[in-house]
């Protein structure tokens, strides 16, 4: 495992439409192995404006992988591994209310998890941890991408819910108006478990959610064309890689990261006793867990 000693280094997860970042330097593809089996793809490294950066297609370039396939604990491990400290989700999605409208961006800070098929946590039998989630996305991340993504001119809003579905398929309207009733303002399938398991691996985490459709609520989607959606997507995608130049520098001289909370998310969530604890599990954990499983 590298270690930043310090240092911000950026990872970007890219969702659907976002498959590489522009104007990196120093560009290399690196595969990272993993205990927890094999990413979606390789990293992408480089630096941009002088910050460190680490880029991973969520679902694999060419797009390959379905939601529910997605090896998320694998994905925030090999990050971890190369030293990522700050995590931005950017993932499309479709919107539950009418002013969040196809183009826009939202910094959801909430979500639901609805998703039932996917490994959720690090730990478990012979290392036992419960961390927060109260609060799952860091605000100070959250701050630098308003401030992004106002640079960059796109229209967007700061604080929401994202409902997290388990897919592939999309809601039935039913539970569209569902979810609506419980003032979910976006939905997607990506975003659970990988922001619990960003906790886990004390990563601070933000989401930009890319809104490209209404969802089947609205009466008049079905005058949505598949053409028209993808259409949103590509140049949600365009606007999303513009928004990671304008958040570079801003995280570059940001001297309040170091003492971030979500970089102590462990302090206090180990459960399982020193003696009862399984050596094959912390050697699994070694990248997420090993600053308060084996302190210097």
């Amino acid at each position: 495992m590298r270690s930043n000693q310090g240092s911000q280094v950026l990872g970007i997860i890219g969702g659907s439409g976002v498959y590489d970042i522009d104007g990196l330097a120093g560009k290399r593809w690196e595969k990272v192995a993993s205990p927890f089996g094999e990413p979606s793809d390789e990293m992408l490294c480089g630096e941009l404006d002088g910050l460190p950066m680490v880029f991973l297609p969520r679902h694999g370039r060419g797009h390959r992988i379905p939601p529910s396939e997605i090896n998320f604990r694998a994905n925030i491990d090999a990050l971890k591994r190369l030293g990522v400290t700050d995590v931005v989700s950017v993932s499309a999605v479709g919107s539950l209310r009418e002013h969040l409208h196809p183009g826009m961006f939202v910094i959801a800070d909430q979500f639901i998890d609805r998703t039932f098929a996917r490994e959720k946590s690090f730990f478990g039998t012979g290392m036992v941890a419960h961390v927060s989630m109260a609060h799952p996305v860091c605000s100070r991340l959250g701050d630098h991408l308003e401030a992004a993504a106002r640079a960059a001119g796109i229209e967007t809003a700061r604080g929401g819910t994202y409902l997290v579905m388990e897919g592939p398929q999309f809601s039935s309207l039913a539970e569209s108006e569902m979810y609506r009733t419980w003032n979910c303002d976006v939905i997607g399938m990506t975003n659970m478990p990988e922001a619990k398991l960003a906790r886990e691996a004390e990563m601070c985490y933000a989401t930009v959610a890319m809104v490209t459709d209404y969802d089947c609520w609205h009466p008049h989607h079905d005058d949505v064309t598949v053409e028209a959606i993808i259409s949103v997507l590509l140049a949600n995608a365009e606007k999303a890689r513009t928004l990671v130049k304008k958040l570079a520098p801003l995280l570059a001289h940001d001297a309040a990261a170091a003492g971030c909370g979500c970089r102590r998310a462990l302090e206090h969530a180990l459960i399982t006793a020193p003696e009862a604890r399984d050596a094959a599990m912390l050697r699994r954990l070694d990248a997420v867990a090993g600053r308060v499983i084996n302190p210097k």
